[in-house]
């Protein structure tokens, strides 16, 4: 596969890797709503949010939506978009690879961009991603007004899908438009309701197949017809003679037509395929987004290149599920998370700096409350739920790769497990020694008194008194702890390897 070359490369593609794992620290007098929300608001460097969320959220995540900078050479109110070609790609590259990483076996990522770099992101995408995840890129229709003094006036931004793994990624439908539902009707009364019909033929595809299915149809009206050029019918005779006693072709008003088949809404025809071309009509505007947020923030200046909230609705339908994680690293003036609450979805958003309390905070909290802009109206939202706020802390480990004094039990345990098993812990996991069973062994981490013996080594070193106090498991185990007391012998016979901390917590 071709791969794309660029200044700093080399460094770039071990720069997540080398990122420390940092603390999310909670800052509760900027979270919102009920206590418990699993919903994060994180203020920070997106790279070094995205490395401290593996640890808890590997491999959950159902649904990814960024809007990166344009990199279009002109400086905007909210960000730094002029950056050298270089810089953006190792930016993005870096990033890329832990999006890959938090994002669920059946997971997607959406991205847009426009002309300056998405076809040079499409290739650094192929190699993060592998270019057989690569599923689509939709055109969305971003103004509709011409630019008469443009040598060619703009409609449209891209709007890249991956998938994690896309032989297990699913999209769902578009819920149907009126217009869609106007094409439905019962012009012969059928119980089932109204309907609308498809061919009933489809292309040849070798001569085998238009041996088995060309034939002629007996017509209600009388006589007979065959398939059209080129095309053959969809069924053998006998399925085709079932589809007629059913009732589920249509021959036209005087049955004298060539036969259609017949679509209920009643059976769950209730949504229909997205392509690749999205309206503003469809998915929103960029003025319908400045409109949104002018109606937010009166008094503030709105972002250059704020995204609608339906835009990114139709892309929570088409790529989640209510209840699933949705996350945004570049989250800007907070569209993503606003529409996953309201679509009862769980998110992460991650934004820097000050925009994180003076856009993002202040946006969410009004969609708790209830806000009534973008799709409110359209999905009957009445606000509620919440979210926590959090600010990145120091880095698990010092610059001499010791642990932290800072830190509880609960964080390290997370890293262990993550560094042995590449899953997520989850946040309300157990406090104790066990951590659990991955795939037929089981792991333990001594650290920070977690046996109630507080003594400065007393709880975190593997003694043979200590080990009949930890929780039985038959089969290969796999200790942490800061020392041990065992001879290797007796690890042998008890299948235990012992690993101490930190030096043997190795990063992902």
């Amino acid at each position: 596969m071709p791969l794309l070359s660029w200044f700093n490369r080399d460094a770039d593609l071990t720069r997540a890797a080398l990122t420390p794992y940092r603390l999310l620290e909670p800052v509760a007098k900027l979270s919102y709503g009920e206590e418990d929300s699993p919903n994060m608001l994180i203020e920070g460097d997106n790279l070094d949010a995205l490395k401290a969320l593996l640890p808890y959220y590997a491999g959950q995540v159902k649904c990814i939506f960024i809007d990166p900078p344009y990199n279009t050479r002109s400086a905007f109110e909210h960000y730094d978009d002029n950056l050298e070609h270089s810089k953006w790609l190792s930016m993005m590259y870096p990033r890329l690879e832990l999006l890959r990483d938090l994002l669920a076996e059946d997971g997607s990522m959406w991205v847009t961009l426009d002309d300056h770099e998405a076809h040079y992101f499409k290739v650094i995408a192929d190699e993060v991603f592998g270019r057989s995840n690569f599923v689509t890129e939709v055109a969305w229709q971003k103004v509709f007004a011409k630019k008469n003094k443009a040598q060619i006036s703009v409609s449209h931004d891209h709007l890249f899908v991956y998938a994690k793994k896309k032989d297990k990624w699913s999209r769902n439908l578009v819920p149907r438009t009126q217009g869609n539902l106007d094409s439905y009707k019962n012009v012969d009364n059928d119980p089932r309701g109204v309907w609308t019909s498809v061919a009933y033929s489809v292309p040849s595809e070798n001569a085998e197949r238009r041996a088995a299915y060309r034939y002629d149809i007996e017509l209600p009206g009388g006589g007979s017809i065959g398939p059209p050029a080129g095309r053959h019918w969809n069924g053998l005779p006998d399925r085709t003679a079932e589809m007629i006693a059913d009732n589920r072709l249509w021959f036209g008003k005087t049955g004298t037509s060539r036969p259609r088949e017949k679509v209920f809404l009643s059976e769950g025809n209730d949504g229909v395929v997205p392509d690749t071309w999205w309206t503003h009509q469809f998915a929103g505007s960029n003025q319908d987004a400045k409109k949104e947020m002018l109606a937010l923030f009166p008094d503030m200046e709105p972002f250059s290149t704020p995204k609608p909230e339906q835009l990114v609705r139709m892309i929570l339908e088409i790529g989640s599920n209510e209840g699933d994680l949705v996350l945004d690293s570049f989250l800007g003036s907070g569209t993503t998370a606003a529409v996953a609450h309201k679509m009862k979805r769980r998110w992460i958003g991650v934004e820097e700096g000050e925009h994180a309390r003076t856009y993002c905070q202040t946006r969410l909290t009004k969609v708790v409350e209830g806000e009534k802009g973008g799709i409110s109206p359209d999905i009957g939202w009445q606000g509620g739920g919440g979210f926590r706020f959090y600010k990145l802390g120091v880095s698990v480990f010092d610059e001499d790769g010791h642990i932290r004094e800072s830190i509880k039990f609960e964080q390290l345990a997370a890293h262990v497990w993550f560094a042995e098993t590449g899953s997520a812990r989850s946040t309300r996991a157990a406090r104790e020694a066990f951590l659990g069973e991955h795939e037929g062994v089981g792991y333990y981490l001594l650290f920070n008194g977690i046996l109630g013996d507080v003594t400065k080594a007393g709880g975190n070193v593997l003694t043979r008194a200590l080990l009949r106090k930890l929780p039985k498991f038959e089969g290969p185990k796999v200790i942490y702890g800061e020392a041990c007391a065992l001879p290797t012998e007796q690890l042998r016979e008890l299948e235990i390897v012992f690993k101490q901390t930190p030096y043997d917590i190795k990063a992902r």
